[in-house]
């Protein structure tokens, strides 16, 4: 892999980050976004397990899912306050995604700000909390909406790798899936390069981000999370303002999704062993590709 740092602000002016970073689709932290919201000190483990600590919530390990593993389903149910005593006590490898914590207690909705001033198509229905115990990894993969992404870390601190969208056959993306066959768990120390060559070549971006950093993520972009910390952060999608950006987004969530989700249930060995193949093939493109330069 090749990573380099992602460029960090203290903040930013509208026109600096559709010129330089929106535009170019190309990823930037911000330190002092969420710092004037109420939710930067007030968001805490105890607040939320207050507030909505009876709720049923799906929970999550590190294993990742194969061919005969529903994508999304999960591992075991437990009440969102104890989920959170445990996340608070210690190395906890089970996390949550995608929790509208919103439709349960709205009045948070209240503890930020929507920044329209950055960009617009805010998908206000569904901001998202994600919360993860220390040494959680929430897998690479990238977001299936295509949405643009502003990632704000609460409480510890997380780890990410992120690739663009194009970096996908080096990274050997699973065709009709957002997933790459290959484990990047532990990748800074251990990652199975014999097997998977080609993710040598891939160029990408790697930081770490902190209490009240918030990350754009731009449409498309591969994106691997460690837990360093237990932890917990709040995404808000933005649409893409082009009509094709949007098209490739619903394309993916009704069409390739479905197709991929069906396959799985009807043949899922032959299923699977033929995106293996596909694969390889077009990470093997990328290694000539490679040696010719």
């Amino acid at each position: 892999m090749q990573l380099k740092a992602v460029d960090t602000v203290d903040s930013i002016s509208p026109e600096d980050f559709k010129k330089n970073y929106y535009n170019t689709m190309k990823p930037l932290v911000i330190k002092n976004l969420s710092k004037e919201w109420p939710a930067y000190k007030k968001w805490t483990w105890d607040y939320f397990i207050d507030i909505v600590g009876d709720k049923e919530v799906g929970v999550y390990n590190n294993i990742k899912s194969d061919a005969y593993t529903p994508i999304n389903t999960a591992d075991a149910y437990m009440k969102f306050g104890d989920y959170l005593k445990k996340v608070k006590e210690g190395p906890l490898d089970l996390r949550i995604f995608l929790f509208n914590i919103f439709q349960h207690a709205p009045q948070v909705v209240k503890d930020f700000t929507w920044p329209e001033n950055l960009m617009k198509g805010f998908v206000k229905k569904y901001p998202m909390l994600f919360v993860g115990g220390q040494g959680s990894v929430t897998h690479i993969h990238f977001d299936i909406d295509m949405s643009h992404i502003l990632h704000t870390q609460f409480i510890g601190r997380k780890k990410v790798l992120l690739f663009p969208f194009e970096e996908q056959y080096k990274l050997y993306r699973k065709p009709w899936e957002v997933l790459s066959l290959a484990n990047f768990a532990n990748y800074s120390q251990d990652f199975d390069y014999e097997n998977f060559p080609a993710v040598r070549l891939a160029k990408g971006y790697e930081v770490i981000l902190e209490h009240g950093d918030t990350l754009f993520m731009p449409a498309g972009y591969w994106h691997h999370m460690e837990y360093l910390d237990g932890g917990f952060a709040m995404s808000l999608r933005a649409l893409q303002n082009s009509v094709g950006g949007k098209l490739t987004g619903l394309w993916k969530l009704f069409g390739m999704r479905n197709i991929d989700t069906l396959m799985k249930k009807t043949a899922p060995k032959w299923w699977y062993n033929r995106k293996r193949r596909k694969l390889y093939q077009l990470a093997e493109q990328e290694l000539k590709v490679a040696e010719k330069i």
